[in-house]
């Protein structure tokens, strides 16, 4: 007869496989879903579905005037400067300065290259498309570069679920890991309704930025479980993953 813990073993390491096999079709998905989001907006077949919800979030008498109060004007700049360069900058270097002093190379390598790999790929895009901003009456904040894909979503979701991701990595309880995830997908999901909110993007640039940033950081969550198996860490470490 099997053992209970041979068993539990088994039962382990089915889900870990399981998981790895999920997340491959993840961001298999997410790279399709990227190219056919690409491929209509290079043949503007967004164009109508795009101006009309940004046009739905503004006052029918005045087009630069955004629904709702001003709060929620300022509410919505403050979370995208989340998704900023500057703001994400600083986390990340912030955070993997941490785990470097906690001798987690690991992490903080991963958070390093994540990051700054997903800023070569938007800016390396935005420069293929070249995609036109909504027009400048309808842009509450100033924005440079190209539209298409958005960066601010693009970059949040990258560094965002990248850190929920090591957060985990930590973590004992599945309560915990659980809201990781979910509050690194929240910051992302509010960072890039605010740039639609504010006119700096088209919905189809931040619906972009989203999958790809999605599949950018499962990748690099593939990448750390992938040296796991190649390089296993000592027992001290080993002793501070679920």
């Amino acid at each position: 007869m099997i053992s209970r813990r041979r068993l539990g073993q088994a039962l382990d390491f089915a889900r870990r496989e399981a998981a790895f096999v999920a997340a491959f079709l993840i961001v298999v998905i997410a790279t399709a879903g990227f190219l056919n989001i690409a491929g209509e907006v290079s043949e503007g077949e967004t164009r109508g579905i795009d101006r009309a919800i940004l046009m739905s979030l503004r006052a029918h008498h005045d087009p630069a005037t955004p629904l709702g109060p001003h709060w929620l004007t300022t509410a919505a700049m403050d979370v995208t400067a989340l998704g900023s360069v500057t703001v994400l900058s600083l986390l990340v270097l912030f955070v993997a300065g941490l785990f470097a002093a906690l001798r987690r190379w690991r992490e903080a390598a991963v958070l390093l290259l994540a990051s700054g790999g997903g800023v070569a790929i938007s800016q390396g895009l935005k420069l293929v498309f070249g995609r036109d901003r909504p027009e400048p009456a309808l842009r509450l904040v100033e924005a440079i570069n190209a539209s298409f894909p958005s960066g601010h979503a693009m970059l949040s979701a990258v560094v965002y679920l990248t850190l929920g991701a090591l957060v985990a990595r930590f973590a004992a309880s599945r309560r915990v890991k659980v809201f990781a995830f979910a509050g690194a997908a929240v910051i992302a999901v509010l960072v890039g309704l605010s740039r639609v909110y504010l006119g700096v993007h088209w919905p189809s640039d931040v619906l972009a930025g989203w999958v790809l940033g999605g599949g950018w950081a499962l990748t690099w969550w593939m990448a750390v479980q992938a040296a796991d198996r190649v390089w296993p860490m000592g027992d001290s470490q080993r002793s501070s993953r679920p």
